[in-house]
This record gives C-alpha cells, sequence and structure tokens, in this order.
C-alpha cells in the first residue's frame, strides 16, 4: 500500500502543479483587470468542505452520474462505463482537483513578486515569449513551485477520505490501512508502524523542499 500511496502521491503532484502552475500564470500575467475576481475565484473552492468536493468527484464519475449521461446521451457509449470509478483513476482525478489551488496559490504570488521591468528587458532584448517563459519566469517562480508541490504531495500521500469514497480495491492508500488497524483490526502496533512510515515519508519531502529552496534563495 506504500507503493500505491507514493504512486497516487506522485500523479496527483505532477497533474496538480502543471495544472496549478497553468491557472497561476494565467490570472497573474494574463488576465489584465479581471486579476482580482480570477483569483477570488480560485481561493473560494477552499472555503468549501474537503469531504463535500471529494463526494462530488462520486456523483460525476459515477454510472449514472454527469460523464456517463453525457456519453449516453452523445450516442459514444451504450451502457455506463464502470472504470471511472472506485479506482485509482477516480482517486487521482478528485485528489488533483482538491490540490489544484494549494499550488496555484503560491505559485501565483511567486509571479506577482517578479518585476515586470524584468520581462520587458527580456523582450526588449529580442527573446522569445517561451524563451522569456523558460529562462525568466520559471526560475523565479521556484519557490512558489516548491511550496505547491510539497503542500500537494504531503497531504494527497496521508489522504484517507477520497480513498474511502473513490478507491475501492485498487485505490486503497497506506491510511485507509492505518485506520481499519486503528479500528476493525485492533492491531495498534502496526497501526503505529505505519503511521512511522508516513511521517518518514513526509518528513524527507520537507527536507528535500527545504533543500532546494536554500539553492534557489
Amino acid at each position: 500500500m506504500t507503493g500505491n500511496s507514493l504512486l497516487v502521491a506522485g500523479i496527483v503532484t505532477i497533474c496538480a502543479v502543471l495544472l496549478g502552475y497553468a491557472l497561476a500564470f494565467y490570472v497573474a500575467l494574463c488576465a489584465g483587470p479581471r486579476r482580482q475576481i480570477l483569483y477570488f475565484l480560485m481561493v473560494i473552492p477552499l472555503w468549501t468542505s474537503f469531504l463535500l468536493r471529494a463526494f462530488i468527484w462520486r456523483i460525476i464519475l459515477g454510472r449514472e452520474g454527469v460523464i456517463n449521461s453525457g456519453l449516453g446521451w452523445l450516442g459514444i457509449a451504450g451502457e455506463p462505463i464502470s472504470l471511472l470509478l472506485f479506482n485509482r483513476f477516480s482517486v487521482c482525478v478528485a485528489l488533483t482537483y482538491v490540490f489544484i489551488p494549494f499550488v496555484a496559490i503560491p505559485v501565483y504570488t511567486a509571479l506577482e513578486k517578479i518585476p515586470r521591468e524584468t520581462l520587458e528587458a527580456s523582450m526588449d532584448l529580442g527573446a522569445s515569449p517561451a524563451y522569456t517563459l523558460w529562462r525568466v519566469i520559471l526560475p523565479l517562480s521556484v519557490p512558489g513551485i516548491i511550496a505547491g508541490t510539497m503542500f500537494t504531495f504531503c497531504l494527497s500521500f496521508g489522504d484517507f477520505v477520497a480513498p474511502a469514497l473513490l478507491g475501492g480495491p485498487s485505490g486503497m492508500m497506506i491510511s485507509s490501512i492505518i485506520i481499519s488497524q486503528f479500528g476493525a483490526a485492533f492491531d495498534w502496533p502496526f497501526g503505529s508502524a505505519l503511521a512511522i512510515v508516513i511521517i518518514v515519508v513526509i518528513a524527507s519531502a520537507v527536507a528535500l523542499a527545504r533543500w532546494m529552496e536554500r539553492r534557489y534563495e
């Protein structure tokens, strides 16, 4: 289960970083006068219950959910697709959605600190937008990326709500096993050992993030 938890946390972190960075980049540098409104909309999901946000995906991905109903209405699928729910895929989708703001907000803060004169100077010196993004914007936003990555990986690795609601047998994670050991199985020593595994993994991730931050200070 530790390997499955690491795999899910890794997939969720990669997807959330890519989507969160794209969202933060658009809001910070491309939105113009709509920036404050879009930032407010980006923060709103954090005000809602984590349980509610995870449960919504059970409704969306279910056999009678939005996706299956839409595919049936369009005539693409003759019968509901059961592979969308109760597996690793559904857990990754739900956790990615939940943790996108945890990446977007620190990245947005880092992008906001970049002087606009720096970007203008890069363009004036003949750099293309892609080169400016790669050599100027991305390096200066690394602290925000590191913070968002650390939040997403640590929280998704130890999450138990999404696996309980959406995981099924193939989506079980180490947190689910810990709960069962302290609950139904009454095997507290084994549950405590698994909890130490989570602490070690998260502490290692935090130490790695701190080391990377020092390199970019």
